[in-house]
């Protein structure tokens, strides 16, 4: 991405996405700042930033992009509706949370295929708990999980955790580059 281009990706989640006070995160340990990149990712100024970043890190053989509900939503299909304004043809899927039937397929929602090569995306990742339960489900249904992306790396340890899995990592900005320390215990 075109520095310009990353320096305003910055500056909006800055703006839109980043508080500082006195946070109780999901693991019960207290943090000076927290992220909602979803403040970003949701806002059409915001998708086209997050979009133009993660397309010009997507490996060029990906076929589909998901991952676990809520927090890869809005990058997923951001990124496939602009991917497509550009001639590059994406399926957008979501992993839920729990199977609404039964079993793995039910936890699918959207265009995934057995075979695609797929990347797993998130907004703000700490340890990567999500997206890496998103690329075993998404392994679970055939698919072949390549990399994962997130907008935010607040953790600076789901490099290692993705690797473990035989999986790259990339995060668009971390945490140091929003002018904060890692938060290594975080939950997500």
């Amino acid at each position: 991405m075109a520095q310009p281009s990353l320096h305003l990706l910055k500056q909006h989640l800055l703006e839109h996405s980043i508080r500082t006070g006195d946070f109780v995160l999901k693991s019960g340990r207290r943090s000076g700042w927290f992220c909602d990149a979803k403040q970003t990712a949701c806002r059409a100024d915001g998708v086209l930033l997050v979009a133009d970043a993660v397309l010009d890190v997507m490996p060029s053989d990906v076929d589909a992009i998901g991952g676990l509900a809520a927090g890869a939503d809005p990058v997923a299909f951001g990124v496939a509706g602009v991917a497509a304004t550009r001639g590059r043809s994406l399926r957008a899927f979501s992993i839920r949370k729990e199977a609404k039937d039964h079993g793995v397929q039910g936890r699918l929602a959207g265009a995934l295929e057995a075979g695609d090569r797929v990347l797993i995306v998130e907004d703000t990742v700490t340890r990567g708990r999500s997206p890496l339960e998103a690329a075993r489900v998404v392994r679970a249904l055939g698919a072949e999980p390549v990399m994962i992306l997130a907008v935010v790396d607040r953790g600076g340890t789901c490099a290692a955790a993705a690797a473990a899995e035989g999986l790259a990592f990339r995060a668009l900005v971390t945490a140091p580059d929003l002018g904060f320390s890692y938060e290594a215990a975080g939950a997500t």
